[in-house]
């Protein structure tokens, strides 16, 4: 696995970087040869360590956000590497074809009985939606009006975008670039 580091407003030492190393590698038997792992340190206002782990393997991200208050990284980075275990265990059979063939999510499923599978996505509810040309803060502007946390709409340059507020109280902006990656 190949790995990026990141660090946002914290300086760290090689000792947390080794440490982070070595427990998403272990996550290693999941993901096919060419898995990517982008980890970002940062600490926030009120001294919470926060650790974001990304992991892109075959067309697939698993991304986990985990934040300690205690000033402890490495169990941040603990928090994080179980929660995208749990991912790989509760999406097991629609994951498996993307993957590793071999990979012993069985074994990682019997240790975990307490994490129930989805059986199908159930879409409720199917809207049709008007595209219509807009700025980024036009966008962003009609998304709170309507109260909603994302909005569809197709930028000046003719290119269909999502605008979407993030957990932490900004925006993003996802932008289509027409390409199939895979």
């Amino acid at each position: 696995m190949k790995f990026t580091f990141t660090c946002k407003k914290v300086s760290l030492n090689d000792s947390i970087k080794e440490y982070t190393e070595k427990k998403v590698s272990k996550l290693d038997r999941y993901f096919r040869e060419d898995a990517e792992a982008i980890v970002i340190f940062s600490v926030e206002k009120d001294h919470r360590c926060v650790v974001e782990i990304t992991i892109r393997s075959g067309g697939t991200i698993f991304r986990a956000q985990e934040e300690t208050r205690d000033g402890d990284m490495r169990s941040a980075v603990d928090a994080a590497c179980s929660t995208i275990i749990r991912q790989i265990r509760k999406n097991k059979t629609r994951l498996s074809k993307r993957l590793r063939q071999d990979a012993p999510i069985a074994e990682a499923e019997s240790a975990a009985a307490e994490v129930s599978e989805e059986k199908d996505f159930d879409v409720v509810r199917t809207k049709h939606v008007a595209v219509k040309p807009m700025s980024e803060e036009e966008a962003i502007l009609q998304m709170n009006l309507l109260g909603h946390d994302f909005f569809v709409f197709r930028n000046t340059d003719d290119v269909i975008s999502i605008a979407y507020r993030r957990k932490n109280g900004g925006y993003g902006l996802l932008e289509t670039d027409g390409t199939d990656e895979e």
